[in-house]
């Protein structure tokens, strides 16, 4: 049976979650669905999703972010997001919406409407949210009295949702993409003028204080004590709300006497080429990643992954055999694991390879096609 389908997404980057958004706007669209996207900007994502099939349409969702968290915010938050609510359901009637579709816990608007509604609302969740904790507790009480069923990309992330006793609304789905590009991706060592012997370290994430840029720095401090000829380089650019963290960054590079080192090239279209320049890849989040794609993406480019050790990295690395878990409060520690991989380009070739076929066989585009296709092809 095919549906309307409403989509809901609070940016319209292409990073992680949006990768992951447009590949579900493609299943669905592939498997004979309508479906209508709703983004609060214009973006790239818009021209991926239109290139797609979808009926795009840009109108301001009220999306929840941190820097709303007080008096003037929440009030800016309801004024938006009760307007919001009007143009929804607007789409709605009009389109004979039958099930609405919500992309991370940061898209409130579309539970609001489908229980208005009366109409099936799927969320789809990436998130681990600890802190503050009243907010934590709040959100888990909306997903799981405004859901149908909830997606979840881990099963770290199905644990920090679940509901005691248990919800049987809640699915786990693996995330997966296309890997074809990052099997081939071209190195920019030229374009960046970075010696072929140089060791090449680099972590890729939008800069946000808990994506752990300033982490990865002392890191960077520590080997620097150890090596020479190493290069760091950090891609991504900033959350909204987040750009404060480009000074604390560019101080701390400053301090440490980095400079020479650290190449910081902020939003790149072509990451396939950013993880082919890399020896290593790291991932320093100092709070729970559900499940980083971009670890995916340095699976399938053959890379050692470096990755602190809680949210989804465990359930997708093998400690030893793909890089190393490390701790997300010690660059001393990590520092040393990431000094055998600089050490030996054995390991980190053999590493690579292990990844390579652990992504391809248990993360895999296909299951991933397939097991959401099938949300929607149950009923509800």
């Amino acid at each position: 049976m095919s549906h309307r389908i409403l989509m809901l997404h609070g940016s319209s980057d292409l990073y992680g979650a949006s990768k992951i958004f447009l590949l579900t706007a493609q299943v669905l669209i592939a498997d004979g669905h309508y479906v209508i996207v709703c983004l609060s900007e214009d973006g790239p994502l818009v021209e991926a999703l239109r290139k797609s099939g979808a009926d795009v349409r840009i109108i301001r969702l009220g999306i929840i972010r941190r820097k709303y968290m007080n008096l003037a915010g929440v009030l800016n938050r309801c004024s938006v997001l009760w307007k919001a609510r009007q143009a929804l359901r607007k789409v709605v009637k009009e389109e004979g919406i039958s099930i609405i579709f919500s992309n991370t816990a940061a898209v409130w608007i579309g539970a609001w409407v489908a229980k208005r509604d009366r109409i099936p609302h799927v969320w789809h969740l990436h998130e681990i949210i600890v802190q503050p904790k009243w907010f934590s507790s709040l959100m888990k009480r909306l997903v799981l009295s405004f859901s149908d069923k909830i997606l979840v990309v881990s099963k770290a992330v199905a644990a920090h949702w679940q509901s005691n006793p248990p919800t049987e609304k809640i699915v786990l789905l693996y995330n997966g993409i296309d890997y074809s590009p990052f099997l081939h991706g071209m190195s920019l060592r030229r374009e960046l003028n970075i010696p072929e012997d140089a060791c090449v370290i680099g972590m890729v994430a939008r800069v946000s204080p808990w994506k752990g840029q300033q982490y990865f720095l002392e890191i960077a401090k520590e080997l620097n004590k150890k090596f020479i000829n190493l290069i760091f380089i950090m891609t991504g650019d900033a959350f909204p709300g987040s750009e404060y963290v480009y000074k604390e960054i560019e101080k701390r590079v400053h301090d440490n006497k980095l400079s020479d080192t650290v190449i910081d090239l902020g939003f790149r279209r072509d990451v396939t080429n950013v993880l082919a320049t890399l020896d290593i890849l790291v991932l320093p989040s100092i709070l729970p990643d559900p499940f980083p794609t971009v670890i995916l993406e340095g699976m399938a480019a053959a890379k050692p992954i470096v990755a602190t050790a809680h949210g989804g990295a465990p359930e997708m690395l093998v400690d030893q055999l793909s890089g190393y878990l490390v701790p997300w409060d010690n660059a001393a520690e990590t520092s040393e694991k990431v000094s055998r991989l600089i050490e030996n380009p054995t390991l980190r070739q053999d590493m690579g390879i292990f990844n390579k076929n652990r992504v391809l066989t248990n993360f895999s585009l296909t299951s991933f096609q397939k097991n959401m296709a099938d949300v929607f092809r149950n009923g509800f």
